[in-house]
């Protein structure tokens, strides 16, 4: 988790909260209600930053151990750029589903209320906060202030967190999935990704209040010298 005990992080995030364009946004620095986070999942253009763009996007809140799918946010967002065709092998939109969406500017409003303060959970959530970024500095004039979860450090913590040296790590989202004993929806869809990704928060949190871990295969004993 990427909390505010850093005082570089800590630093940005009064900046920000100080610097705000839209003063109608400064609830996302209110912490937001108790024991509430917000999955969240981007679709893309491609996976270059810099370049691309959102074509999907999907937020889901948990409370406490409580996965409100109802209470999903989902958007299908028009992009400026061509959809890569790497992209579209993955997650299969087509350049005609993305021009019916609405502009990122349009989806934003109802997206950052919808998140507020509460930190945000995600599988390799870098990325995504990144390419959310990108909009959101164009259109409050700060970043997103929130809290960051990421599922696959909480993955490696409760599996591989006591393993001796020289142990094959596999944090890939297939091998949580089937560690946590989590049904594999079709991935590569943002409803479906941060669905997952809520349902691994929450087992992996309970095994972690559990003080449990995920067992590992034993490794095997080399052969000492003259062994068969």
């Amino acid at each position: 988790m990427t909390g505010w005990s850093n005082p570089w992080l800590a630093a940005k995030r009064l900046f920000h909260q100080a610097t705000i364009g839209d003063q109608n946004y400064r609830f996302l620095f209110r912490p937001g209600p108790p024991d509430e986070v917000v999955a969240i999942d981007c679709e893309t253009t491609g996976l270059d930053v810099a370049h691309d763009e959102i074509i999907t996007i999907a937020a889901i809140r948990i409370r406490g151990s409580r996965i409100l799918a109802s209470e999903r946010f989902e958007a299908l967002v028009r992009p400026d750029v061509r959809i890569a065709p790497e992209a579209i092998k993955v997650h299969h939109l087509l350049e005609s589903e993305a021009k019916a969406g609405a502009l990122i500017y349009h989806v934003l409003p109802d997206l950052l209320r919808f998140i507020g303060g509460r930190p945000l959970v995600g599988y390799y959530l870098e990325f995504d906060i990144a390419m959310l970024n990108k909009a959101v500095l164009g259109f409050i004039g700060v970043e997103l202030p929130n809290k960051r979860i990421e599922v696959s450090r909480l993955y490696h913590e409760r599996k591989y967190g006591d393993a001796p040296p020289g142990t094959v790590v596999d944090l890939s989202f297939a091998a949580m999935l089937a560690d946590l004993g989590i049904p594999r929806l079709s991935q590569h869809d943002a409803v479906n990704d941060a669905l997952m990704t809520a349902m691994a928060y929450v087992a992996l949190r309970d095994l972690k209040r559990r003080g449990a871990r995920i067992p590992r295969p034993r490794m095997k004993a080399p052969l000492q010298p003259g062994g068969v």
